[in-house]
């Protein structure tokens, strides 16, 4: 039994008188002229005279620093010195990262490695589903459990979006392994199939028909004017739809009728080189009509940068552009809502191949056809021929329009 009683501290304590009593085997308790209180284990280990801090009185009760001198000293007795391990606890908490810090961390080393539309979809899903629940959680408490509840709360939207947060997790705990940040990658436990099922079927593109085309276009300004304008760009243009997001108004050339895409904004195109060269980036040439839906859009920009700023300003840090995921989903509303009894199930990328299936349909030569879409014509067609078929391209887009604006105004 110790010596000490809760009557005799709280006496102490009231007389602000600076006290060091024993309450035995070590425990002591200690009053300063300050009138701080406090619970001190001295001990010996290797023969050298230490101490330890277990805590302040009244937070620590008698009670409790008994206790926590008890395991302590259980601890000694296994040659550990207990002070060094909390002052080293200490350090390890003090230079401990957040989750959040760890994903920053992860998003600044991927630059320059991933492409821009990877990264922004990173960071959204970072924002919407893992931020908001461990953010701020240390990163080396984190457990698979967590990361499989944050998971499942996003399968409920939908298995892909499911699949992609999963995706973020692992390559986030990936990272702060490799860095040290964390001694135990929780995500690298976590098998997808055993959590989301196997992968689906790759979805077959969809090619939309005239018929579907002449039904889907009077509808289009129900989507909002920005958004309908943005489809027929796509359509008309076949870009991806990050191309046509991340555009910047300073690679329109209204004069010389283009859209120059820079490489960084290609789809597999960025940090890649050719010879010791940088990859070119790919000039669209731009039809009456699509510089006309240029020209509308320019006036809904409200002076942006981007082509397709972002609608509300206060999600935005500075100057930014829409987030392809919204225009995703204003699809999928569309469809749903106005054209789903008459028209196939489609999304922004389908207007892609939408474009390649109806050049094909109106006679366009195979070559400028992949040309118009920027894919590489591949063997040694890419290593000789390195002629850009501009003018060519401007006439199969000729045909494309007008193919398209028959189907809106019939």
């Amino acid at each position: 039994m110790g010596t000490l009683t809760d009557i005799q501290i709280k006496r102490w304590i009231k007389e602000k008188t600076p006290v060091a009593k024993a309450d035995g085997e070590g425990l002591t308790f200690t009053l300063s002229a300050s009138g701080r209180a406090a619970w001190i284990l001295r001990y010996r280990i290797a023969g050298k005279a230490k101490e330890k801090t277990i805590g302040q009185y009244p937070y620590i009760s008698l009670a409790d620093a008994r206790r926590l001198a008890s395991e302590d000293r259980t601890k000694i007795q296994q040659g550990i010195d207990v002070a060094a391990e909390k002052q080293r606890s200490k350090r390890e908490s003090a230079g401990a990262w957040t989750v959040r810090q760890l994903a920053e961390d992860y998003l600044k080393k991927s630059e320059g490695r991933l492409e821009h539309s990877t990264l922004d979809g990173q960071k959204q899903r970072l924002r919407d589903y893992i931020y908001p629940v461990i953010g701020s959680v240390n990163a080396c408490e984190i457990r698979p459990s967590d990361l499989v509840a944050i998971v499942e709360r996003a399968s409920k939207k939908s298995l892909h979006v499911a699949r992609l947060v999963l995706g973020v997790e692992k390559a986030i705990f990936a990272h702060g392994l490799g860095r040290h940040i964390v001694e135990f990658d929780p995500a690298s436990q976590i098998k997808t199939s055993a959590l989301l099922g196997p992968r689906p079927v790759a979805r077959t593109r969809v090619m939309l028909s005239e018929e579907e085309l002449k039904i889907i276009f009077p509808l289009l300004p129900k989507m909002g004017i920005q958004n309908a304008l943005m489809a027929k760009i796509l359509l008309a243009t076949a870009v991806r739809l990050g191309e046509l997001v991340g555009a910047k108004w300073e690679n329109v050339d209204f004069e010389k009728r283009t859209w120059f895409i820079p490489p960084d904004d290609i789809k597999g195109k960025k940090g890649k080189a050719r010879n010791g060269e940088d990859v070119r980036g790919f000039l669209i040439p731009l039809t009456d009509p699509v510089l006309q839906w240029f020209s509308d859009l320019k006036e809904l920009a409200f002076q942006s940068d981007y082509v397709l700023p972002i609608r509300s300003r206060k999600k935005a840090v500075g100057d930014t552009h829409m987030e392809a995921v919204t225009l995703n989903a204003a699809f999928n509303k569309f469809w749903k809502t106005y054209v789903s009894d008459n028209c196939q199930r489609f999304t922004p990328h389908d207007l892609r191949s939408t474009a390649r299936s109806h050049l094909s349909r109106l006679g366009v030569d195979l070559l400028i056809a992949e040309r118009c879409l920027n894919h590489s014509l591949g063997g040694l067609i890419a290593i000789y021929d390195q002629h850009d078929y501009l003018d060519e391209r401007r006439v199969a887009l000729v045909k494309l329009s007008e193919f398209l604006v028959s189907c809106e105004s019939s």
